[in-house]
């Protein structure tokens, strides 16, 4: 989860890694395309070259991030050698072009250099080139889409999405998705997919009206994302409640909140601060507190993706020595000290302690989920995949049955899932680097459960 911690925070790391940019010259212009290999995944990226009166302009797709149009700037060619800046990211890129104009070598620099060859694709290829997401819904739609606003439980925050409601006057039951972490948008993007998306078609073709929205900051969303915590989320989905809980088309006392990863934090917030929330729906939400979650889920992504037992070791050590210094003191200027000490050497410091200090990583280190399911009194579908490598199955469900056990609640349901990832997709290895491959953005087992469950909560089915 603090992967999407990794998936969607991580993910935002990844994505500070592609920016590239080409030459002034004529046999620049045209489509490219490249793996910058990182050290636990490789992002495919595609460049789109164009002249333009002031010069050549351009234009750059990190396919498996699922990020398109990213600018290019500052851009010289000189003798066969081309190099460019990109200020915003801290980012440079350095590359001799071949005597055939096909290919551009040379290394992606952004506190470490990273080897990267560019080669010219084929015009026809670039024009059909993109990830094949076969879920992908296709107009015409049986139901309504409707673009809405709605202001959150906080002050001055108002969230923008889209609502799509089933055919028929209703009322209609509805959940409100929220997503995992990280700056996301309604349809949760990443990597080539667009969960949400999906499983909004699924639900609302089923009677069941949806409602996703862009996290504050993002999108057409106002307020401050990078400020913010997990709890000033769950103010955001509560105001996505009582918009709902306005509209005579929705049932009023059947909508419930599906939370993916961290938004299986979010979920139960809400629920025990409201009974009227219906039911929950937790994809892969954590049960432990943060800081063991990351730690896991570290040595899970390590392993699989070849790390020694001696790695392993090396990697908890530092894990557990930086939890330590976490937990040390509430002084940002004395963490943030002790911090740069820790991390003397490593690439790219003063990202990482934006990111490590921040009001979301300092929140979710110490915040124990556990609490809070314990106080949550309406049922509760909780489903986890085998293969998950960012929120363990094992480290997770027990504690999640415990806590809601404990609390009195006997209307639980849990489904651990053979063969899926985090995401939901049924995968091979489970790595983050794996999601953009597979072509399935949920799978349609997943669909179909969380589906029928709901459905059978709302009254809709027997």
């Amino acid at each position: 989860m603090y992967s999407m911690s990794s998936s969607s925070r991580a993910c935002a790391l990844l994505l500070s890694f592609a920016a590239i940019a080409f030459s002034q010259t004529p046999s620049a212009e045209g489509d490219w395309e490249g793996a910058l290999k990182l050290p636990t995944a490789q992002l495919r990226l595609r460049v789109h070259i164009k002249s333009a009166p002031s010069g050549l302009t351009g234009t750059m797709d990190s396919v498996d991030q699922n990020a398109f149009g990213l600018p290019i700037s500052e851009v010289t060619f000189t003798d066969g050698v081309l190099k460019w800046q990109m200020p915003q990211l801290s980012a440079s890129f350095e590359g001799r072009m071949n005597s055939t104009g096909s290919e551009i070598a040379g290394n992606f620099t952004q506190g470490m250099a990273l080897p990267l060859t560019l080669k010219r694709m084929d015009p026809a290829a670039a024009a059909s080139a993109g990830p094949k997401r076969p879920q992908m819904p296709q107009p015409p739609f049986p139901y309504t889409s409707t673009d809405v606003t709605f202001p959150s439980k906080s002050s001055g925050v108002t969230l923008a999405g889209t609502l799509t409601m089933p055919a028929g006057k209703g009322p209609h039951p509805a959940i409100i998705l929220v997503t995992g972490s990280g700056p996301q948008d309604r349809d949760e993007s990443l990597m080539g997919h667009k969960p949400f998306l999906v499983l909004a078609d699924h639900l609302t073709r089923k009677g069941i009206a949806v409602l996703r929205y862009d996290d504050r900051g993002i999108g057409k969303s106002t307020g401050g994302f990078a400020t913010s915590t997990s709890l000033d989320f769950s103010m955001d989905a509560e105001g996505a409640l009582d918009f709902l809980k306005s509209r005579a088309d929705v049932n009023a006392k059947s909508i419930g909140i599906a939370g993916h990863s961290e938004g299986g934090i979010i979920a139960p917030m809400v629920a025990a601060r409201r009974p009227d929330v219906a039911f929950i729906v937790l994809l892969a939400g954590t049960a432990v507190p943060g800081a063991d979650v990351i730690l896991e889920q570290g040595q899970a992504l390590a392993k699989a993706s070849g790390a020694t037992e001696e790695q392993l070791n090396a990697a908890r050590a530092k894990q557990m020595e930086f939890t330590r210094i976490m937990n040390s003191t509430a002084a940002p200027a004395e963490l943030e000290t002790k911090l740069r000490e820790f991390l003397a050497g490593a690439p790219n410091i003063d990202a990482q302690l934006r990111q490590l200090t921040s009001p979301w990583m300092r929140f979710f280190m110490t915040y124990d989920p556990a609490l809070t399911l314990a106080k949550v009194k309406c049922p509760v579908l909780a489903l986890n995949g085998e293969k998950d490598l960012q929120v363990l199955p094992d480290q997770n469900l027990p504690p999640l049955k415990a806590a809601l056990e404990k609390g009195g609640n006997k209307n639980v349901t849990i489904l651990r899932l053979p063969s899926l990832n985090h995401l939901f997709q049924a995968a091979k290895t489970g790595t983050v680097s794996e999601y953009a491959q597979i072509e399935e953005t949920m799978n349609p087992a997943v669909l179909d459960a969380i589906t029928k469950w709901v459905r059978t909560r709302s009254g809709l089915e027997k």
